[in-house]
């Protein structure tokens, strides 16, 4: 991930000039490699993995609450989606969120300064890449990660829900993602809100056309997204969606408390 100034930073390792790398660790890790040299530096690459997850777990557990927001790096700061983002990152801080993005520049750094300028926390996940610029002046904490799918365990782990506004390829990802999560219940079911409309609202009617037609989703699918253009909106929806489901799994705790109690009780009235 390259700075302003040319630096390139591959994990906690800074480079610069000559010793700045033709390709970045995803690409050695998946490239297919002749012969059995992979059977050497694979194992190597395993601890690299996990000292990536122990280090984002390190930073990240005690953040509190957090909602992880998305959306392009090449938005310029007079376009009005980066207005967008500020407002949405100011929102989630004053209804008592913590604001995650990729820490780069664009919406991300829009996200993170609406938090930082709330007085909220401003958390930036950073990723290697040769091509784009590196952490924004406005995230507070900042994680670096070499692998992608490493980074969005964090997002995914650490987030109450998601505000995707307009991106390109690595925003669909996300979103993408994060939808699949929910839908197949590997995560706890939290909102994922679409900010804008006339950017978003094709690809819902695609999803609600040709690909619902074809039963490769299901109706009920369609409802784990939901569109808005106010931002203060799609902050109620996250803000709303979390309280509902923190009720709903302290409800969830207390029967079975209520359920172990009335078992001890049964048990302990039982002739032996």
């Amino acid at each position: 991930m390259s700075d302003h100034d040319g630096t390139y930073r591959k994990g906690p390792v800074l480079l610069r000039r000559g010793q700045v790398p033709r390709t970045t660790s995803d690409q050695n890790l998946l490239a297919r490699g002749g012969g059995a040299e992979w059977v050497h530096a694979d194992p190597w690459r395993v601890m690299r993995i996990q000292s990536e997850f122990v280090e984002g777990f390190g930073a990240l557990a005690e953040v509190g609450p957090a909602v992880s927001v998305f959306g392009s790096a090449r938005t310029k700061p007079d376009h009005p989606d980066y207005e967008l983002g500020v407002a949405v990152g100011r929102g989630l801080v004053e209804a008592g969120y913590a604001v995650m993005t990729g820490g780069g520049p664009g919406i991300m750094e829009a996200a993170n300064r609406g938090a930082a300028e709330a007085g909220g926390l401003s958390i930036g996940l950073g990723i290697e890449l040769p091509f784009e610029q590196g952490m924004n002046p406005w995230v507070d904490l900042g994680v670096n990660f070499r692998y992608f799918f490493a980074r969005k365990t964090m997002f995914v782990k650490y987030a109450q829900g998601f505000v995707v506004l307009p991106g390109g390829f690595g925003t669909f990802d996300e979103l993408f993602e994060s939808l699949t999560l929910v839908q197949t219940h590997k995560v706890t079911e939290f909102p994922i809100v679409l900010v804008g409309t006339s950017y978003w609202q094709g690809l819902l009617d695609w999803l609600r056309g040709p690909v619902l037609d074809r039963g490769t989703i299901s109706a009920k699918d369609l409802d784990l997204v939901q569109l808005v253009d106010d931002p203060d909106e799609a902050v109620r929806i996250v803000h709303e969606r979390d309280a509902q489901r923190r009720a709903e799994e302290e409800a969830a705790v207390r029967a079975n408390a209520e359920a172990e109690q009335a078992a001890e009780r049964a048990s302990g009235g039982a002739p032996e």
